[in-house]
């Protein structure tokens, strides 16, 4: 009980009320400081700034038209092959000689192009519409190569228009010759079949692997051209590969999307 009373006594009494107030010492005014300062800095960036993304998909260098796989029109047996891999057509070329229960059929390209592939060969057993060969279209031997990119259909409404795209090819070192430069030409806005896309690429195969996660969207890309490079197209690299680029050949794409504000994340 006598604690108790010391207590309330010493409480009760006005002796201190005199005394300064402390408020708060240098280092937490420092602090404070500090924190809205910050604070002010991140709600100026959130409203000004902006933050770059990228897409990545697999890509595929070709020329812009792209292929068709050509079909024979008859069944019979292949007694000539007429034309060889890698060589240029005129359209109606003739590309094989079918003998028919009819008589010799000659099965003929339906665009000029450059042959990339055959599947016929003498003595072989074929049906109407059996694929005898994969032709890409080319009207001239030094039309540029152009890039097109798989992308998800999900991503493809962030693509703006003329987007910078580095691309990493597949049968050229990264680490030693750096990226292909390009930017986006086009988008195709309509997601694409397994089947779509292996009749554009003339190969059936790699329109199941670009499809296997589902149906992406086609972008163009066309290459930044270099005439200080063997390859004839821009690099991240000074030179680039000492060679140069072939059509069909597979790639990854890194693809700039449009830039975003912060605060744009925060909003509904």
């Amino acid at each position: 009980m006598q604690f108790r009373q010391q207590a309330l006594s010493k409480l009760q009494s006005p002796d201190e009320l005199d005394l300064p107030v402390r408020f708060a010492r240098p280092q937490g005014w420092l602090v404070l400081s500090v924190t809205v300062v910050a604070m002010a800095a991140a709600s100026v960036w959130a409203v000004s700034g902006s933050v770059t993304s990228t897409v990545d998909a697999p890509a595929v260098l070709t020329h812009g038209q792209g292929s068709y796989l050509l079909q024979s029109p008859v069944s019979g047996q292949v007694t000539a092959v007429l034309a060889r891999p890698g060589q240029r057509l005129a359209a109606d070329a003739p590309v094989l000689k079918v003998r028919t229960s009819e008589g010799e059929s000659v099965v003929r390209t339906v665009d000029a192009g450059r042959v990339s592939a055959l599947a016929a060969t003498v003595g072989q057993i074929i049906r109407t519409g059996a694929n005898v060969a994969a032709v890409e279209k080319v009207a001239h031997a030094d039309d540029p190569l152009y890039a097109t990119v798989y992308v998800p259909a999900e991503n493809a409404a962030a693509i703006p228009a003329h987007a910078s795209v580095d691309l990493t090819v597949q049968s050229v070192p990264a680490q030693r010759y750096g990226v292909l430069h390009g930017e986006v030409k086009s988008v195709d806005r309509s997601a694409q079949s397994a089947q779509t896309i292996g009749a554009f690429l003339g190969d059936d195969a790699l329109g199941e692997q670009f499809a296997k996660d589902g149906r992406p969207v086609a972008v163009t890309v066309r290459l930044e051209t270099s005439a200080s490079t063997k390859s004839g197209y821009a690099w991240s690299s000074a030179e680039g590969p000492p060679f140069g680029l072939t059509s069909m050949t597979l790639a990854s794409g890194s693809i700039r999307l449009a830039d975003q504000r912060p605060v744009d994340w925060l909003l509904p």
